[in-house]
């Protein structure tokens, strides 16, 4: 009896101190409002809006120290459509983020399904935070924001930090079809954040591949912060240029109140192939926190489509059906 007692009371404590090296946090963000397209070919349109500012989703989150200065991590995170409670991500279950790896001194190496870097930079490099009306997105693509069977690698040593990321295309008798390669190295300190990014794709067969430069630069004036973005897009397909153009991004976030701050934005897309689809962009924003975690935002973006270009203004969980998208509405996270 005395040993049964003892080695439940060891048990105990064992149980206590793996418990307190464990830390699992379950987090998620809850956005609706209104948005309202113009000048799409089928007509204008009003809907509820889902996940405009930021997508909604769940998701969990957690690390266990292995000692040494090494820690287990894992990130799960689903997305959905709040109007009428679907899947986000085409369906899947962790479409947004499912990785698992390790953390210590070194980075952190992590494997599953996750953000490629060269969308990460251009997300962190947008004064709409890559969402809403104004998002840098509509017109700056990206073919894959996250890609599955990704290995990544992340440190930050003293300001300087990197990002680097290799995805499997797993295509039987072919390494290098759906294969693709990213990485993002950067700078950041006080007021300034630069970052270079790039990213390659194979298709499928391995008969063609998508490439993308992306250079930002941040720098917070205090009264404004400034933001720029430059990229370089070209796809080939059995040595035929299918793709070929520059986007250029210059915004600013202004400071209105100590709750609330104006966004502007402007995109030119240039295109360098014959067709010479070029388009521009125009956005601003208004953001207002009611608490660290209630936000309300009202956002416009208009897109000025030439020869025959078809870009729509959409939001995070929409891609619009009109060159003009009004938002208002009210995000909460937990």
């Amino acid at each position: 009896m005395k040993k049964s007692l003892l080695g439940l009371t060891l048990l105990g404590a064992f149980s206590g101190l793996a418990y307190a090296q464990t830390s699992v946090a379950i987090y998620g963000v809850v956005d609706a409002g209104l948005a309202i397209d113009r000048g799409g070919p089928a007509g204008s349109v009003t809907k509820l809006g889902t996940g405009m500012l930021s997508s909604n989703r769940i998701g969990f989150k957690g690390s266990e120290d292995l000692g040494g200065g090494l820690s287990a991590v894992f990130q799960l995170e689903n997305g959905f459509n709040l109007d009428n409670g679907t899947l986000g991500q085409g369906g899947l279950f962790f479409g947004r983020q499912a990785f698992t790896g390790l953390k210590g001194s070194f980075g952190q190496i992590t494997f599953g399904r996750q953000y490629v870097p060269i969308a990460w930079a251009q997300y962190s490099a947008d004064p709409f935070d890559a969402g809403s009306a104004g998002q840098s997105y509509n017109l700056m693509l990206i073919e894959d924001h996250r890609n599955n069977n990704t290995i990544r690698y992340q440190a930050n040593y003293s300001g300087f930090n990197v990002d680097l990321a290799y995805a499997f295309g797993e295509v039987a008798g072919n390494t290098k079809a759906s294969r693709q390669i990213g990485g993002a190295f950067g700078y950041e300190n006080g007021p300034i954040d630069v970052k270079f990014a790039y990213n390659t794709k194979a298709n499928a067969t391995n008969t063609g591949d998508t490439n993308r430069s992306l250079l930002t630069a941040i720098y917070d004036f205090g009264v404004v912060k400034a933001f720029f973005n430059y990229d370089v897009n070209k796809s080939d397909i059995s040595g035929v240029r299918t793709v070929d153009n520059n986007d250029v991004l210059v915004g600013a976030t202004i400071p209105v109140t100590s709750l609330g701050t104006a966004m502007v934005s402007y995109i030119r897309r240039d295109d360098k192939m014959a067709a010479n689809q070029d388009a521009n962009q125009v956005a601003v924003g208004y953001t207002y926190k009611f608490t660290k975690r209630t936000t309300f935002y009202s956002t416009y973006g208009r897109i000025s489509n030439k020869n025959g270009a078809a870009y729509t203004v959409g939001n995070s969980s929409d891609s619009g059906t009109g060159n003009k998208q009004f938002n208002i509405g009210m995000r909460h996270s937990f």
